[in-house]
């Protein structure tokens, strides 16, 4: 019994002293938090808030990279075939960890298996606008529009697709063309120059060119009315039952990252984002501070992947 034991032991001890090497030694470089998507959205905004009180936190710059393309899959992908030493992470979304298994015939990454959950850091509230241009003053005008004429569809996100053709679906909308692109600062240029009609988005990165006209809001995706843009009706309120598709963002790293390193990670994001500066801020672009203990945030994403997946069914949207 001795013989079997000795080996068993002196594994686990080498196990043991390495993950509090790597806790104490992390981090021992810059980290770097690749973001799927362009400048500008409400997730960007966040994310570079959230990474400049981490480097405060840890004592070592913490870059923003941004990697957009294919709903963010290449991020994810990337990201996921990184060294797990903590160093390199993502910010994934409902997009790259939610829609993307149904919506990309041939992922390269699992959403569950490719990563260490680390946290959830807040949930979005998306809202639907249109070319002020488009003859439409309210949702239930778009509606009624759209069940006789041709809309074009901007999308810079799984999420954005799934919205929409969810909406289409159980509104019975003629035809839907959807236009995609990168990211959704990039399909709400075409939105506002009138190339596409319409679009859905966070608050954050709308809500300077409502105000300025550019563009028109006219609902909310979420089950309740926004605080921050009251004056806008959520989508069940216009008459489509159960529509609440609201967007999330939190902090991922390579599957095989030591637990002690995602375990300290877990807690500072904590810390951060109870902050009051930073919780205004979250708070003040349509968003709510939502963090998870690592076990809980992984049983959550996988979830959301299973609801995601069947709101692409029922939508009918074919993976690409």
């Amino acid at each position: 019994m001795r013989i079997i034991k000795t080996p068993i032991l002196a594994v686990i001890l080498i196990f043991t002293t390495f993950s509090a090497i790597a806790q104490n030694n992390f981090p021992s470089q810059n980290i770097t938090i690749v973001l799927p998507f362009g400048p500008g959205s409400g997730t960007d905004i966040v994310t570079r808030m959230v990474a400049q009180k981490l480097s405060e936190s840890l004592g070592k710059p913490v870059v923003v990279e941004n990697k957009p393309g294919a709903n963010g899959s290449i991020a994810a992908e990337y990201v996921a075939r990184a060294k797990p030493d903590g160093h390199t992470l993502i910010i994934g979304t409902n997009s790259t960890h939610g829609a993307n298994p149904a919506l990309i015939k041939e992922m390269r990454y699992d959403p569950i298996k490719s990563f260490e959950h680390i946290n959830r850091i807040a949930v979005f509230t998306s809202i639907l606008v249109v070319n002020p241009k488009l003859p439409v003053k309210n949702m239930a005008e778009l509606l009624a529009y759209g069940k006789n004429n041709e809309l074009t569809l901007a999308t810079g996100n799984a999420s954005g697709i799934v919205q929409s053709e969810t909406l289409a679906r159980q509104v019975g909308w003629k035809k839907l063309l959807r236009v995609p692109f990168k990211s959704n600062p990039q399909a709400m240029t075409e939105v506002i120059a009138g190339r596409v009609d319409f679009m859905f988005t966070d608050i954050a990165a709308a809500q300077a060119q409502v105000k300025a006209g550019n563009l028109r809001a006219l609902a909310v995706t979420s089950k309740n009315r926004s605080a921050i843009m009251p004056e806008l009706p959520t989508i069940i309120e216009t008459g489509v039952a159960d529509y609440d598709l609201s967007g999330w963002n939190g902090l991922f790293a390579p599957a095989g990252t030591p637990p002690e390193i995602v375990n300290k990670i877990n807690s500072e994001i904590t810390k951060i984002v109870q902050m009051p500066d930073v919780r205004a801020r979250i708070l003040d672009i349509g968003a709510e501070p939502g963090p998870m203990k690592p076990a809980e945030y992984a049983a959550w994403v996988q979830s959301e992947v299973t609801k995601w997946t069947k709101l692409v069914k029922e939508a009918g949207i074919q993976p690409e």
